[in-house]
């Protein structure tokens, strides 16, 4: 998760990375009318991400209600969007080795359209021409005719090998940095592909299969792919068999709650169970760690009092408050943010749940209350960084250091609200070992009456799980986002 109520900072260019350079040759109309309205779209996304610091999920569906675009245009300007923003590290390098100009002095609207016409020629089917074609359309409009000139000869360079071809060009050679290599070729930045090998354990790089390709690359391919769309059948008001049946979805594999949707399913906020609030967006590793949050042990009867730490914007807090209410009991949901504090209480409306505006660490609380508490700590969110396209571009690695002092501090104060024999869930999105297992020893250490629980008891049928007592999902191996897991009961 991000920090609640946080938004990433601008940056301005720096050197070495794009730079706002004068316009180019600007003598063309605004917007000619032969300009495709889905690539515009996609244009769009990418300039307000840009230029905004938009999140790619929140800024798409206004701009495809301001085209007018559904069913196959808006799946199309979706797809165009979401991955030119993924793939962004690699079309740059494509595109920097495309042009004698230095990216930093390619006027950064340009740069846009040559990342989303990279995108189609390299990993779609769309067909070289209209790739091209469409690209220089979009950069008359932004810049000109001369502009046209300048993509339409980057573009044609870039479409003379396959994104195959590039990475064997451009990528650290597999032998020497295999790590580099996997990262060039999936499109992440480094750092965070050393934070998954890292996770993965010390196999992750060994080649194996019929493709000889390791498990980093593996982790970091599904992490690069549109995922599906996961929903949550809210307990006790539909079942996910019949959620399956309303939507056209398949039953979870792991979530007795959990439906899944094939991708370009349309505008998921249209469908009928999700319009009457039966059913909600979440991934199905969110529902998992929720479910053990509510199935861990506790050293004698559950009262029915449970405690959702770091409640925003509500989804697990919407799980939690379903399952305790079945049994009559209540759930207290803090967050810090008033603006996400409200999102939980739309979420767990007609739910026994009082939201908190507060900040987790110092919750006005009272102390061993609780049998039940997750806290689903705010992270840099690398597990979920194939629904969230830009953040892998935004994250980085200093920020890993003062999020895990902040998840320390929120699991300490979990433990004091938390009674003698209540478990306390610790989640994190992001496999990264500072975030993880590091965050769980240090605060262990400093409690020496807190047993460490075996989470994978608590997540049925679920395959793949690595030894130890926590629990680590992923991409590859489960289809979910990759969370992180850790099950504490404070001793009696």
């Amino acid at each position: 998760m991000s920090a609640p109520g946080r938004r990433p900072r601008r940056r301005g260019a720096a050197p070495g990375k794009p730079g706002s350079g004068p316009p180019r040759g600007r003598t063309g109309p605004a917007r000619p009318p032969e300009v495709d309205p889905a690539r515009q779209a996609a244009l769009d996304l990418l300039t307000s991400v840009r230029v905004r610091d938009a999140y790619a999920n929140l800024a798409l569906p206004a701009i495809l209600r301001k085209y007018r675009l559904r069913d196959r245009d808006a799946a199309l300007a979706t797809e165009l969007g979401y991955g030119t923003l993924r793939a962004q590290g690699l079309l740059d390098a494509v595109i920097g080795e495309c042009t004698d100009r230095p990216l930093a002095k390619v006027e950064l609207a340009l740069l846009d359209v040559l990342r989303l016409g990279a995108y189609q020629l390299l990993r779609t089917r769309i067909p070289a021409h209209a790739a091209v074609d469409t690209a220089v359309e979009l950069a008359r409009a932004a810049s000109g005719s001369r502009a046209g000139g300048f993509v339409n000869a980057i573009l044609r360079k870039v479409g003379e090998r396959t994104e195959q071809d590039w990475v064997a060009r451009l990528a650290p050679p597999a032998a020497d940095d295999p790590v580099g290599h996997a990262a060039f070729a999936h499109s992440h930045p480094r750092w965070i592909a050393q934070a998954f090998a890292d996770a993965l354990g010390p196999a992750a790089l060994e080649a194996s299969g019929e493709e000889e390709r390791s498990e980093l690359d593996a982790a970091l391919a599904a992490d690069d792919t549109r995922p599906t769309v996961h929903l949550l059948a809210r307990p006790g008001e539909i079942t996910a068999a019949e959620l399956a049946l309303a939507t056209g979805g398949e039953e979870a594999p792991y979530s007795p709650y959990g439906v899944h949707l094939e991708p370009g399913s349309g505008d998921v906020g249209e469908l009928d169970a999700v319009a009457e609030g039966l059913a909600v967006v979440q991934d199905e590793g969110s529902q998992l760690v929720a479910l053990a949050c509510a199935r861990a042990g506790l050293l004698d009867a559950d009262t029915g009092h449970w405690l959702d730490l770091c409640a925003g914007p509500g989804g697990k807090a919407a799980l939690l408050g379903g399952l305790v209410a079945l049994d009559g009991g209540t759930l207290d949901a803090v967050e810090q943010s008033e603006h996400r504090a409200e999102l939980v209480r739309r979420a767990t409306e007609e739910l026994p749940v009082t939201v908190h505006t507060a900040d987790g660490r110092s919750a006005p609380l009272p102390d061993g209350a609780f049998d039940r508490v997750l806290v689903d700590a705010p992270c840099t969110g690398l597990g979920a960084l194939r629904r969230r396209p830009e953040a892998r571009w935004r994250r980085r690695p200093e920020d890993v250091s003062g999020l895990a002092k902040l998840q320390r501090e929120l699991l300490t104060a979990a433990l004091r609200h938390v009674r003698p024999g209540g478990v306390v869930a610790y989640v994190t999105c992001s496999p990264h070992l500072s975030e993880t297992v590091g965050v769980v020893a240090g605060v262990v250490r400093r409690h020496p009456g807190v047993e460490r629980l075996d989470a994978r008891e608590y997540l049925p049928g679920v395959p793949h799980l690595a030894d130890g007592t926590a629990v680590q999902l992923w991409p590859h191996r489960h289809g979910t986002d990759a969370m992180f897991l850790a099950l504490l009961r404070r001793a009696t």
